[in-house]
């Protein structure tokens, strides 16, 4: 978005219908051990690689859409164990809240200095998307608001 890069090519995901027959995990089971990570504080994309490396009882899970029939993001909802801020959103947070310290003791970096400028800029299109949906209506994006919503 804010490059001059040209986008790079990755690969796409297999097309499958159904689990692969060597990983036979019941979905009530990923379900559990889904929930358990959540509580433990873990994102939804770091949950996907723990199935993915670990799985459960020692059988990986490549793909919980295709073993459970619901998406990661859908079971921690019905499980009430979602974060309070979508995972982009606070990633972006994190970032900013780093870039901001940064510049505070190195006033000179201005390269960084830009990529605070546009890591903000991104905040705030994705603040203006999840308003009224995942944030409240009134929501706007500052340090102080980012620093407070992340310390809780």
């Amino acid at each position: 978005m804010h490059t001059r890069r040209r986008g790079s090519s990755g690969s796409d995901k297999p097309v499958a219908d159904e689990p692969p027959e060597w990983s036979d995990v019941d979905a009530d089971e990923i379900e559990e051990r889904v929930v358990e990570l959540a509580e433990q504080g873990h994102d939804p994309s770091v949950i996907g690689m723990k199935l993915r490396d670990e799985g459960v009882k020692g059988t990986p899970i490549p793909d919980v859409k295709l073993a459970t029939g619901k998406k990661l993001t859908e079971i921690l909802e019905e499980h009430d164990a979602d974060g309070d801020l979508p995972a982009d959103l606070r990633n972006l947070m994190v970032r900013a809240i780093r870039l901001r310290e940064h510049m505070e003791a190195n006033p000179q970096d201005h390269q960084n200095k830009r990529a605070l400028q546009n890591t903000e800029s991104k905040i705030r299109r994705l603040v203006s998307y999840y308003r009224g949906d995942a944030l409240d209506e009134d929501f706007t994006y500052s340090y102080d608001v980012a620093a407070e919503l992340l310390e809780a």
